[in-house]
């Protein structure tokens, strides 16, 4: 046994040069779990697939949710195009209410995301440690997976924006105040 598990394969080639026996084979404790790890691994980027499909589902709601307000306010576009307002400033208009639906969705997954990885580092999930070898599963909240998954949400959300945000800055005055 070490002090530091995390150093054990600094002293796995002390032990077996101390053993000095060719039929014998020194393992740490990470080529044991070698399998575990490496499942891990793998649940790691099925995750984040399985994440950004997710949000992709939940970016339709934004396209569905701008494209039925350009189709509703298109008298007030045609109102703002005929006062002046450039196609840029509409396209920006849409595309930013959009970012503002994405961000709050976006902050609000992460937030109970890290809740839930907090809770279960706190409290642990117990596997079969005749099994694994080990009696709970290591959690580990690493930043950068979070930082990941909200930059593929924002981006994924701001493609979504863009659809309809062109719709609502392609409008044309004369077409939204026909009927007026």
């Amino acid at each position: 046994k070490v002090t530091d598990a995390e150093r054990s394969e600094l002293v796995a080639p002390l032990v077996a040069q101390a053993v000095a026996r060719p039929e014998l084979r020194v393992r740490d404790w990470r080529e044991i779990n070698k399998g575990l790890f490496s499942a891990l691994k793998l649940e790691r980027i099925a995750t984040f697939i399985v994440l950004s499909l997710a949000i992709i589902v939940a970016s339709f709601c934004i396209l569905c949710t701008l494209l039925l307000m350009v189709t509703e306010k298109g008298q007030e576009i045609a109102i703002l195009k005929a006062l002046g307002a450039s196609d840029r400033a509409i396209l920006q208009l849409f595309m930013e209410e959009g970012m503002i639906i994405a961000g709050i969705g976006t902050m609000f997954g992460v937030a109970v995301g890290y809740a839930t990885c907090f809770g279960l580092s706190w409290f642990g999930f117990r596997i079969d440690p005749d099994v694994y070898y080990i009696d709970r599963l290591p959690i580990s909240v690493n930043a950068w997976d979070f930082a990941a998954v909200t930059g593929a949400a924002l981006v994924i959300c701001a493609l979504s924006t863009l659809y309809p945000a062109r719709a609502a800055s392609k409008l044309v005055p004369v077409e939204g105040l026909r009927y007026e």
